[in-house]
């Protein structure tokens, strides 16, 4: 009869819990679908391949080692003691019910056991992280749901244990230190109670179980916790292709009534579920530079206030709709049949809400990012943050104009004379002034050429990266390269134009380019710019460009393997290099520019504390480079103290926009006349040099 009655009980209670987490699950996809929809690029080998090594391998996650292992424990514990989860319900209903495994069940108690008290100890961990230790990253989001989850796993380990222990000592049986070793400690500690007392206690703990279980399958879709549904969908989904592509907009399109995205139902369907995919683990808050110095930026932060937004936005869309009885933190769930009807009547961009710029997101967290790709890197979900920040920049540029005064006359410039300055474009070519031992031929001198050595307008007019395109067309002289440059044809490669928005500007450079490149038959192209060098290779091929592009370390590393320069005088330096945004996380060049350093004599490399894949951004990408610092520490300061405080003697860097903004760290720091700033083509270049050469 009690089996009976707890049978009924579970059937309604249980029934309930589906129904609710059901309805919570189906409204959030609902949600995600008021997002524009894209076209999907199948490419199964390579999502699956992803779901593999970041969700079952949990690559990212092991960024922070300590944290990777206790969330390996929490995510297949979890799928383990689903397992035991189904038997010990059983037990309700049939008392001393086990899976018939026969001798092997033992074995199956064993690893229950042992799982249920490792997921404990991954518990324990996570609450001595957060609420103990206090790591950096988990301050910023400790708050009550966090806590919420630790107590629920907590009890529902625990509760298994009890559970166990207490039919031990209903059924008479003797504790079994062996293979249930946990409950068994439990059986004997309460052996004496008797077996009425244990079974009213079982079914205690048998319920206790069972409601932590269920209330957390409700609490799941209205927390942070939704991730555990939405990470291997926003894997699987994420776009492929190069790292950091932007989507191009389509400017025929005469529908289209705006430019970039002001509304969170602008978005499409693929960068909403980001939103509900994220941890809230602040790995991308805690490596963002404009976060770690002061900034109001914080992706994590960003992220859970759009998915905030889009699930008042989306409820808000069914608001004359019946709704059901709330739940746990005011969160309600809705009747997917009436979504459906009322969406017709009423759609998410006529509905009052606070503006997604301006209320939701500010327009200040927007100009702080510097496109560093680092929040990105750090995701264990895949989240992008970036190219929602440069849509909402879209926005701010082409719909409403609405754009901080440096960066209209950075575009005013590069419209009149193609360079961020406002220099004559005719004097392009003066960079090579001065260096009289160059032979640097225009497309229009030579007949052919292998290399377009596309100079970009910081190697033209910037009288600190004219000496890095000089050193470096030094390096191409000495091998014997056969290339050429445009000279006063060149024009702005329109990546930072890009990032910051006016993707109208950048297509109108880009196209400009391309007929250049097809005009003089250009095959290979070679910059000094990581930038260039990536909306070259990246993005430009999608706008019709067939060439290869190469970074000017790549081609220098091929020159030494080939022979055709020897790094043989020696260059006596302690070089704190840095690498750089763009050539790093975004086209995962790390080796190379350190190879090319070791293969010098007497040169030194010395690593920064962040390095390689956790590199710092120099402060100068997205249009930051143009922009003035308002808030908190500048970004370039913090990078060079980074570098600083290893006493080298030279900073090293592989871009021109890296070089400036570490040179202006220098100085700042008042230590430009110990230490040097030098590119990699310049330091190659003094152990080329023969010992009558000077650097100038």
């Amino acid at each position: 009869m009690v089996g009976l009655l707890n049978f009924i009980a579970f059937l309604f209670v249980t029934g309930y819990a589906v129904y609710l987490f059901a309805q919570l699950v189906y409204s959030r996809y609902l949600f995600v679908k008021l997002g524009k929809k894209t076209a999907f690029e199948p490419n199964l080998k390579e999502r699956i391949n992803t779901v593999l090594v970041n969700v079952f391998g949990q690559r990212k996650l092991f960024k922070d080692k300590k944290s990777g292992l206790m969330h390996l424990v929490l995510f297949y514990g979890f799928f383990i003691i689903q397992i035991g989860l189904i038997e010990i319900i059983i037990k309700g209903f049939i008392i001393g019910y086990e899976f018939p495994f026969g001798a092997a069940h033992k074995y199956f108690s064993l690893m229950q056991e042992g799982t249920t008290f490792l997921m404990l100890c991954a518990v324990v961990y996570a609450f001595y992280r957060r609420y103990i230790e206090k790591l950096k990253r988990l301050q910023f989001k400790r708050d009550v749901k966090a806590a919420v989850v630790i107590v629920a796993l907590t009890t529902l380990t625990i509760s298994i244990l009890f559970t166990l222990g207490f039919e031990t000592v209903m059924l008479g049986h003797q504790p079994d230190f062996v293979y249930a070793p946990f409950s068994g400690v439990f059986a004997a500690v309460f052996s004496g109670i008797g077996t009425t007392a244990a079974t009213v206690l079982f079914y205690v703990f048998w319920w206790v179980h069972l409601l932590t279980v269920l209330s957390f399958m409700v609490f799941v879709p209205q927390s942070k916790q939704l991730h555990e549904l939405f990470a291997m969908i926003n894997i699987f989904f994420k776009k492929v292709g190069p790292v950091g592509k932007l989507r191009k907009i389509d400017f025929e399109d005469e529908e289209a009534e705006e430019f970039g995205v002001g509304k969170i139902e602008n978005f499409t369907q693929q960068q909403l579920i980001d939103l509900y995919a994220c941890t809230e683990c602040g790995r991308c808050t805690n490596m963002c530079p404009a976060s770690g110095t002061g900034k109001t930026l914080s992706p994590m932060d960003l992220i859970v206030r759009m998915r905030d937004h889009l699930t008042e936005k989306g409820a808000a869309v069914t608001s004359r709709s019946a709704w059901m009885p709330g739940f746990i933190f005011g969160s309600s769930a809705l009747s997917p049949s009436l979504i459906i009807e009322s969406a017709g009547q009423e759609t998410a961009s006529t509905v009052e809400m606070p503006d997604l710029i301006g209320d939701v997101i500010t327009k200040e967290e927007l100009w702080a990012c510097t496109t560093c790709g680092n929040c990105e890197d750090q995701c264990p979900v895949a989240n992008e943050h970036v190219d929602k920040i440069i849509d909402m920049r879209r926005y701010l540029v082409l719909t409403e104009g609405n754009l901080p005064n440096e960066a209209t006359r950075y575009f005013q410039n590069i419209e009149r004379q193609s360079n961020p300055w406002g220099i004559n474009r005719k004097e392009r070519i003066k960079w090579l002034e001065g260096r009289e031992d160059i032979v640097v031929p225009t497309v229009n001198e030579v007949d052919d050429f292998e290399y377009l050595f596309f100079v970009g307008s910081m190697g033209s007019f910037d009288k600190r990266s004219q000496k890095i395109a000089q050193s470096f067309a030094k390096i191409l002289n000495i091998a014997g390269v056969n290339f050429s440059i445009l000279g006063n044809e060149e024009r702005n490669s329109g990546d930072t134009a890009r990032r910051m928005g006016n993707e109208f500007l950048f297509q109108q450079l880009c196209q400009e380019n391309i007929a250049n490149f097809q005009a003089y038959n250009v095959k290979k192209i070679v910059t000094i710019c990581p930038h260039t060098y990536n909306t070259f290779k990246n993005e430009y091929p999608e706008f019709g460009l067939e060439a290869e592009v190469y970074h000017h370390t790549e081609l220098i590393w091929n020159l030494i393997q080939e022979g055709r320069i020897k790094p043989e005088k020696e260059v006596e330096e302690a070089i704190a290099y840095h690498d750089s945004c763009y050539l790093g996380r975004y086209n995962n060049i790390y080796d190379i520019p350190r190879k090319i350093l070791k293969s010098i004599p007497s040169v030194e490399v010395l690593e920064m504390e962040r390095n390689s894949e956790d590199s710092m951004c120099c402060g100068a990408g997205g249009g930051m480079m143009w922009i003035e610092e308002t808030q908190g520490k500048r970004i370039n300061i913090e990078r060079t103290e980074q570098a600083l405080r290893l006493n080298p003697t030279t900073i090293g860097s592989n871009c021109p926009y890296c070089l400036t903004m570490i040179n202006d760290g220098t100085k700042a720091k008042e230590m430009e006349e110990q230490v040097k700033t030098l590119d990699i083509a310049e330091i190659v270049e003094k152990s080329l040099c023969s010992s009558g050469d000077k650097i100038p």
